[in-house]
């Protein structure tokens, strides 16, 4: 898991993530939350869903990572995710560095890859529908 100590790491991650220059080895979890604090925080017209979903998608397609009913985007995840790293951002004061509150993120719940499994059944959020467009949690409210 790749730490990063300054936000002009992070600020890099995202350029290449924009411009599809990241290695898909490089697309973990801890940078899928980099990239989405950091939007929230610089470029929030570009957190929007229907933004979002497009920059994966390309992401994804440059990478070689077919966008399918079974790979590739998923809608769910992003939404969710996207609103983990909203409600933790809010909770963070507007000069700590994204590399700081990132660390935190990942210290707590959503820190886990798995961490979505505790608000929905495996069966759901792996489904297509759960893919294809957002479906509500069906095991517990979401919350961080």
């Amino acid at each position: 898991m790749t730490a990063y100590t300054d936000d002009t790491e992070i600020d890099d991650l995202v350029a290449h993530f924009l411009t599809g220059s990241l290695p898909r080895a490089d697309w973990t979890h801890r940078a899928h939350f980099a990239v989405a604090l950091w939007l929230l925080r610089h470029r929030p017209e570009c957190a929007d869903i229907a933004i979002m979903r497009g920059l994966i998608r390309a992401y994804n397609e440059i990478t070689g990572t077919p966008n399918t009913p079974s790979s590739g985007y998923h809608e769910t995840i992003t939404i969710a995710s996207m609103r983990a790293a909203k409600m933790f951002l809010e909770t963070c004061p507007a000069d700590m560095p994204l590399c700081r509150i990132l660390d935190a993120l990942m210290a707590g719940t959503a820190g886990r890859s798995d961490w979505l499994l505790a608000f929905w059944n495996p069966e759901t959020l792996f489904g297509p529908e759960a893919r294809a467009g957002w479906v509500e949690p069906d095991k517990a409210a979401l919350t961080l």
